[in-house]
């Protein structure tokens, strides 16, 4: 199981929201950069970024804090925020993201996110995003009457190369994985699972890693790790071992 340090983009700066509340931003660094670096130090050949008000704005919005990454970091960048255009997809490949995360556009534009899968074989990584058991879009602003199974299934065969599940209500408050939602998805489709939202330790990433036989691929953790409340390294090591 693949452990991804999220490095979330707010004006430039390296921040943790509570809930998806662009209000509610924690700021942990003014150097995307070189927190890339930290996490790759630690042993991370994995990287989660999101241009925060790029998922508001629909389009590119900290591209100068994510191609420092990009340079800085020697691994895999898996990159969301805003990215609803062919254009935006093929410049962030042609800049060197391994994978492009789409939410919005997934449920608004479900053919766009298809047609971009088969374009960009296992690059495209489907956000299913949220709250209550219902898809949420526009940066978690607006709540679906989509459910998050459905959601899923409408990309099943499409060439995606994984769902990320966030539990909104969770995000950035840790209070713990929602495992048994997350297995539950997986389970339910056929695609490999991004865990996502209220990582708080170990615990977490080892209950998570003993089902990647249900087709959990990996999790994504932030405030954990800038909190000191989850060492990345020991992170790895259990996600490597239990998974």
């Amino acid at each position: 199981m693949i452990v991804f340090p999220a490095i979330d983009l707010k004006q430039g700066q390296v921040v943790r929201l509570a809930e998806g509340d662009m209000a509610r931003a924690t700021v942990y660094g003014d150097d995307p950069a070189a927190q890339a670096m930290l996490f790759a130090e630690a042993g991370s050949q994995f990287l989660h970024v999101v241009d925060l008000d790029g998922s508001f704005a629909g389009r590119a919005e900290n591209r100068e804090a994510v191609e420092a990454i990009l340079e800085a970091f020697p691994g895999h960048v898996q990159l969301g925020g805003g990215i609803r255009t062919a254009e935006a997809v093929a410049g962030w490949f042609d800049l060197g993201v391994s994978r492009v995360v789409m939410g919005t556009a997934a449920l608004k534009e479900p053919q766009f996110v298809k047609d971009m899968a088969k374009e960009f074989p296992n690059g495209i990584v489907v956000a299913v995003d949220a709250r209550d058991g219902m898809v949420a879009t526009e940066g978690w602003a607006e709540v679906s009457d989509v459910s998050i199974v459905d959601m899923a299934r409408r990309f099943e065969d499409a060439g995606v190369a994984s769902l990320l599940f966030t539990d909104i209500g969770r995000d950035g408050m840790l209070k713990g994985c929602n495992i048994d939602a997350t297995v539950d998805l997986a389970r339910r489709t056929d695609m490999p699972v991004i865990a996502s939202g209220g990582v708080k330790g170990l615990d977490d990433i080892r209950l998570l890693a003993l089902h990647a036989k249900d087709g959990i691929e990996g999790v994504i953790t932030g405030r954990a790790l800038y909190d000191g409340r989850l060492d990345l390294a020991a992170a790895i090591q259990m996600a490597e071992r239990e998974g």
